[in-house]
């Protein structure tokens, strides 16, 4: 069974394609705090390899990613403001 941390809001992605799994992310990070936690569910593919790289990018945080071993991920980004 996948570990599961702990945070603040999270966001499902899987129904969304690109570039709107990024925009939609984005969009949920910004509502956050500095210092909150994001849990974002995303499919595999493009979604697992854009959107960790885009947060990181954007000087966020990420904390994890966990296969959720049914075809999504679930990634844990802290928000990090500049």
């Amino acid at each position: 069974m996948a570990e599961i941390l702990e945070f603040d809001d999270k966001v499902d992605i899987t129904d969304k394609v690109c570039p709107l799994t990024f925009v939609t992310a984005k969009v949920a990070i910004e509502e956050l705090d500095d210092g909150q936690v994001l849990a974002v569910r995303m499919n595999d593919g493009e979604p697992v390899q854009n959107v960790p790289r885009s947060f990181k990018e954007d000087g966020h945080q990420i904390l994890k990613l966990t296969d959720n071993e049914d075809g999504t991920y679930t990634l844990y980004v802290r928000k990090v403001e500049e």
